[in-house]
This record gives structure tokens, C-alpha cells and sequence, in this order.
């Protein structure tokens, strides 16, 4: 399919839950999924099979906490990978007052973002696929939950493209693809060769570019700020990170002009072998990452970048239960839904 008629394809189900409501969605849903989809969604929901076990597992949970429930697409990518398959890569948040708790998380009583990295394989113009990420603890942070440690990048509600013109992508994205690939290839050139500049990050980077990362680890900007905040401390924990297309790892890549898109379950293998990241004790154990990505290029260095990875499921794979210790964190407080008044009288 080109890549105007798979986002043709997924622009009701879109449109449904711009006002999410449950007639909507699960006629969208019904539509747009084949009825036996593997859906690999985040941790804690896991693997789940067909659009029923979405609504009832994930977003029927989500709009009971926030019963006015919009999803705000900023980036929508379509593409055929290298290897033949029909993807649809999707970005944005999930906004709308949280009034009741969701996952334990208590209730806010306001307008509450959680950014989504959402992918879809098309076959035969159905959805069988899924792969998706959800910013469960920038929603924890919001509600002052978060039981883990601080994070070391700036908190934000992560914005669109600042071209705006994330929904609007068309074009050739080889040469795009090619210089994130690149840009990937010369990142794991380090640490093995100790000297950082071998990483060429003034080659590949922009030098106002923004980094967007999950909720745990917070955003950067430029050069200092994606070293500071991300990339030092992540390579001093895990310093053998491996890549894509190695034994069980497979990411899925295609792009569309300046953008660029990843997705992979999982597409990283690391060992928590040394202490410096999120405040995790080395545990020496072996850990697969989930990283669903997006790049947008400008004037052919890269200028935004958004990254979502499991960290709840990163959390699990070395013993720590994040919700348990969230449940601890909040015995204090009273997590039952939220009556607020509409001011009128």
C-alpha cells in the first residue's frame, strides 16, 4: 500500500478517539483491526490478542480516568520497511482531566498528557500488528507518584514538530534514513574505542536539536544536554549495548521526507553491569530494551528526536516492581475518583 492510503486507513479509528467515547472507538476498532491482531503493548498490559482485549485492557481503563479522553496525533509516518512489511508509525499524547485513578495512579483533578508511540503492521488492509508505548510514568509525575528516582533531563509535555508539519509528511525519506542509520552506526563505535568524538555528534546532530526522551529520563538539548542528561549515564550502566538485526533483536524501518521512524520488540540488548542510570544498582543481568523512535532532519542534520522506551518493563526484567512501590508511595493519600464542580452555581 502507498503511504497515503495506509494513513487513509488508519484516520477513522484516529478520528474516533479525538473524542473518545466507547461506540466509537470499538466500531473504529472492529473496522480497522484483524479480530485475531497481536497487540505487544507496554508494560504492565503485555501481549494481548485482538481489538476486544485493547479496549477492555488498555484504553476503556484510560478513558474511566479521564472520561473527556482526546488523542492528539502530532507525527503520522507510513511506509513500506526494506523487508516488504506495510507500517503506520503514530505520535502524540493522550490528554483529558484525571478524575479517576488509572493503574493506581491517584487522580489529579486536571488536564493530564501521556505520550503515545504507537506502530501498526498493515496486511491486507487490515491491522495485525501492534506496537506501542505508553508514557505511563510522566503520568505518575503529573500526579506527584513517580516512586523512583528523579529524572535528570527537563519534564515537559512533549511538543510537535516544530515545523508543524508532522501530519502533513510525504516524499522520498532514503537519504533521511540513511544518515539516522549512519548516525547509529557511528553512535556504537563508543565505548569501545574510549574517545567520544569518534560518535561524530557535530556531524550527525543539528546544534540546537532537541532530544525527547520518556519520563525517567527527561529531555535534552544540543550536544551537552543529550550527553549530560541521556547518553552519559546510560553507557556508564550499560556500556555492550547491541542493536537491531542481532539474534532475537528486529526493528522495522521506514521514513518519509525529513522523518524517520523505528520501532523494535525489543531492539536493544544491554548488561546493567555498572551503577549510574535512574538510580538501578548494577544488577549484572542481561536486559532487552523496547525503543520506538522518531527523527525529523533539517538541513541534513538532525534537529528533534523522540524517544519512547519501556522503562516499567526495563524496571521488571531486574526484579523491581515500580507499581508495588507506587501502591508504598501512595498509602498516604486518597486515590478515589474526583468529584469536580462545574463552578456554575
Amino acid at each position: 500500500m502507498t503511504p497515503a492510503a495506509l494513513k487513509a486507513l488508519v484516520a477513522p479509528y484516529q478520528r474516533a478517539m479525538c473524542d473518545a467515547s466507547e461506540v466509537s472507538v470499538r466500531a473504529a476498532m472492529a473496522d480497522l483491526f484483524a479480530p485475531d491482531a497481536t497487540l505487544h503493548m507496554c508494560y504492565p498490559f503485555g501481549n494481548l490478542k485482538g481489538p476486544d482485549a485493547l479496549w477492555s485492557t488498555c484504553i476503556n481503563p484510560l478513558l474511566t480516568a479521564m472520561p473527556d479522553l482526546e488523542r492528539r496525533d502530532m507525527i503520522v509516518l507510513a511506509g513500506t520497511t526494506p523487508e516488504g512489511q506495510d507500517w503506520i508509525g503514530c505520535m502524540g499524547n493522550y490528554m483529558g482531566t484525571f478524575t479517576k485513578p488509572f493503574l493506581d495512579i491517584p487522580p489529579t483533578g486536571h488536564l493530564a498528557h501521556m505520550r503515545y508511540h504507537e506502530f501498526f503492521h498493515v496486511t491486507d488492509g487490515k491491522i495485525t500488528q501492534m506496537q506501542a508505548i505508553w508514557d505511563i510514568p510522566e503520568l505518575m509525575m503529573q500526579a506527584r507518584a513517580w516512586p523512583m528516582a528523579p529524572q535528570l533531563g527537563a519534564y515537559l509535555c512533549t511538543p510537535a514538530p516544530m515545523t508543524c508539519d508532522g501530519l502533513t509528511v510525504s516524499g522520498d525519506g532514503q537519504a533521511s534514513m540513511d544518515h539516522v542509520i549512519g548516525m547509529l552506526t557511528a553512535l556504537c563505535r563508543y565505548p569501545s574505542n574510549p574517545d567520544p568524538a569518534v560518535m561524530e555528534l557535530d556531524h550527525f546532530w543539528h546544534p540546537r536539536f532537541n532530544w525527547y526522551g520518556p519520563a525517567g529520563i527527561g529531555t535534552g538539548r544540543g550536544i551537552s544536554g543529550f550527553r549530560n542528561w541521556h547518553q552519559i549515564p546510560f553507557l556508564r550502566g550499560m556500556p555492550d549495548r547491541k542493536l537491531d538485526a542481532m539474534g532475537d533483536l528486529m526493528s522495522h524501518w521506514f521514513a518519509e521526507g525529513e522523518y524517520v521512524c523505528e520501532t523494535g520488540w525489543p531492539n536493544m540488548r544491554l548488561t546493567l553491569s555498572n551503577d549510574g542510570w535512574m538510580g538501578i544498582a548494577p544488577a549484572g543481568r542481561e536486559v532487552l530494551l523496547r525503543s520506538l523512535d522518531f527523527w525529523r532532519m533539517e538541513n541534513g542534520k538532525i534537529r528533534e528526536n523522540w524517544v519512547l522506551v519501556d522503562l516499567l518493563d526495563l524496571y521488571a526484567q531486574v526484579g523491581i516492581d515500580v507499581f508495588a512501590r507506587l501502591r508504598e508511595f501512595n498509602k498516604a493519600r486518597n486515590i478515589g475518583a474526583l468529584s469536580i464542580s462545574i463552578g456554575m452555581t
